[in-house]
């Protein structure tokens, strides 16, 4: 894609910083006015929230995470490049879909991603993606930029890392379940147990 910049150019101009979940972010919007939260009345959320999210050839996946309360979605518009979200809702069993945000809609890429709550979610950098560059340059302009949005606003109090537990609850017992937890498990935080 020529008209993509760099990564070094886009944490350099949107100030850019490393996300906890992996990838860079900044905090681009803050819709100030209180909206109600059902999350156990502990607070009050924006009533949105924005950020640019970048996922770059040096941080090249997150971790998964979800909204814990009933009303959060959170709507992923690209800007440039791709990126795969895994998403699980839980059930017994669970269901995994995969979706691939990017440019090519006539393959099955999508532009918009709206995620609701309760639905655990990562994104990476697609493998075939990184695998093709070999240059400075090239991993330089290996990357992928979206704007997450969520309405009602993002707030840390309805925020959920998964933890080994958590990945063990979903798959044991499941049909492939072993080879799940042994996927997914490099995708966890390591701090979500303490």
């Amino acid at each position: 894609m020529s008209s993509s910049l760099s990564t070094s150019s886009l944490i350099k101009s949107l100030d850019l910083e490393e996300h906890p979940e992996g990838g860079y972010f900044v905090l681009t919007n803050v819709q100030n006015q209180k909206t109600f939260s059902t999350f156990a009345g502990r607070f009050t959320p924006p009533l949105a929230t924005s950020i640019y999210y970048l996922l770059a050839y040096d941080r090249p996946f997150g971790i998964f995470h979800m909204n814990k309360s009933r009303l959060p979605q959170t709507y992923h518009v690209l800007h440039q490049g791709r990126a795969e979200y895994t998403l699980i809702t839980p059930g017994n069993p669970p269901t995994i879909e995969q979706v691939v945000i990017g440019t090519n809609t006539a393959a099955g890429e999508k532009r918009l991603l709206v995620v609701g709550t309760g639905i655990w979610k990562r994104s990476s950098l697609l493998q075939e993606d990184i695998q093709k560059a070999k240059t400075d340059a090239e991993k330089d302009a290996t990357n992928c930029l979206i704007t997450e949005v969520v309405v009602p606003g993002f707030d840390w109090e309805d925020h959920r890392y998964m933890d080994m537990a958590t990945l063990k609850e979903l798959f044991e017992g499941v049909e492939g379940g072993e080879a799940k937890i042994d996927e997914f498990s490099k995708f966890l935080n390591a701090q979500a147990a303490k």
